[in-house]
Formats: structure tokens, C-alpha cells, sequence
């Protein structure tokens, strides 16, 4: 977007308005209205034309998927749509994706997280073929990790979401994780190696322990893991980026 050109966004959110009052403290952006019904929304979206829509996935009146809907029944314009819910189920995120959301983000919400995705959201018209590819693969691999329980705002997220990053691009990278992969994460973000692997191990185990194995599972079509067995960082590295791979 040009950079005189604010953002219009609005926000539908049953819960607070805490979203609203963010982004009506910056400039680049311009919240044309906030809304807690799906029923008025519709008709909001239809009378505002956002460039943005921030949806709960349940409101009063019409959810999200409902709300989602009936813009495309009426042949309303769509803006592009990030969701946000309290439920991270690998259901709700692939049904987001599949309806035509660009994003999907789990409570509790970092309003500068937010914030950051819509602006990398509204800059792909100017991006280059190949960035394009890589914020697509950002946000597949973001909610496969969403899905099966790694929170967002711990380092070895960070860790995983790179090292998927480069098996995709260097496939032959998994055979040589302590050699190569640990070092050239641990580059990037200014740390050691050692610390790359206990942060990725920690994720792995956090996802566990919120029991969400079965979306594991659910996710690979196969049942792979059980309760009782973790993969190692290799292990599900390698199996989410060859799920990539197979994607295109």
C-alpha cells in the first residue's frame, strides 16, 4: 500500500474492545467500526469496504464462518479476513484458511502482533514472486504450530519455524541438525546452538503437555504419536516440512 494510504480495518470481537483502542491511536490506520454482532457486520462490512476484517470466530447473531458466508453469498467485496479465537483446533484453522481467511491468530492477542501481520499482509501486491512464497510458507507453517499447541511467544517457536524453514529449501539439512541446522539458527538470532536445541525441545514439550497429540495426528492423517512418545526436534521438524514439500 502507498504510504499516505491508512489501512481501513474493522474489528468484530464479542469479548473487549482493547483492539479498538490500539489501532485508533495509530496513524497508519483507520478502524472504520467495531461491532460485536455477525448479523451487523455483514452489513458494516458492505456500507465500509475495510482492507481488513479482525473477526472472532464467535459473535452474537452470525459466527465468523456464518459471517464469512453470507459476504460471499451477497457477492460483498472481501476484505482480507484474520480470525481470532480462544480455540486453537487444527478444525477451526484449516476451516479458516479453506473459507478464505489470510490468518488465523489464537488468545490472548498481542495488539503488536496483530499489527505486524496486517501490515506484512497489505504489502503483497508489491512483493517479489519469492517473498511472496516465503510469508506463505510462514503462515502454513504458523498454523501447523497454532494447531497442535506451540505458543507463539516462546523462543523455541522461533527456533522450529526456521528450522522447517530451511529443510524445506535444504531438504539434505536434516541429516546434519547439530552440524549445520543448530549452527545456522543459532546465527540468525544471536545465540548458541545449545540453546536452539533445548528452546525447540521445550516447544515440543509444551505442545505435549497441552494434550494436543491427537491434532498431531489429525494433521498427518496418520496416528503417529501417542502421549507417551515425543518426537525429537529432527523427528518433527523433518515431518512438518516434508508435509510442506508434498503441498508444493
Amino acid at each position: 500500500m502507498e504510504n499516505n494510504k491508512k489501512i481501513k480495518i474493522i474489528i468484530a470481537d464479542s469479548e473487549d474492545d482493547s483492539l479498538v483502542k490500539y489501532f485508533s491511536n495509530k496513524s497508519e490506520f483507520d478502524v472504520k467500526g467495531y461491532c460485536s454482532n455477525g448479523i451487523e457486520l455483514v452489513n458494516m462490512v458492505k456500507e465500509q469496504n475495510p482492507d481488513f476484517l479482525v473477526m472472532e470466530v464467535f459473535l452474537a447473531g452470525m459466527d465468523g464462518f456464518m459471517v464469512l458466508e453470507k459476504l460471499k453469498e451477497e457477492r460483498i467485496k472481501l476484505p482480507k479476513i484474520i480470525f481470532v479465537s480462544n480455540l486453537s483446533h487444527s478444525g477451526f484453522v484449516s476451516k479458516a484458511i479453506k473459507e478464505g481467511a489470510s490468518y488465523f491468530m489464537v488468545k490472548p492477542i498481542m495488539p503488536q502482533n496483530l499489527e505486524d501481520r496486517i501490515k506484512d499482509l497489505s504489502m503483497t501486491k508489491d512483493e517479489t514472486v519469492e517473498n511472496k512464497i516465503e510469508k506463505q510458507l510462514d503462515e502454513k507453517i504458523s498454523n501447523i504450530f497454532i494447531s497442535i499447541g506451540i505458543p507463539a511467544h516462546i523462543k523455541g517457536y522461533q527456533f522450529l519455524r526456521e528450522a522447517v524453514k530451511l529443510a524445506v529449501e535444504e531438504p539434505e539439512i536434516i541429516g546434519s541438525i547439530t552440524k549445520k541446522l543448530y549452527p545456522t539458527i543459532a546465527e540468525k538470532f544471536e545465540t548458541s546452538s545449545s540453546k536452539v536445541e533445548r528452546g525447540m525441545r521445550h516447544a515440543i514439550e509444551v505442545a505435549w503437555n497441552r494434550g494436543k497429540i491427537e491434532n498431531i495426528n489429525s494433521l498427518f492423517g496418520l496416528k503417529i504419536y501417542s502421549s507417551n512418545e515425543k518426537p525429537t526436534n529432527g523427528e518433527l521438524i523433518a515431518l512438518i516440512a516434508d508435509k510442506m514439500l508434498m503441498e508444493g
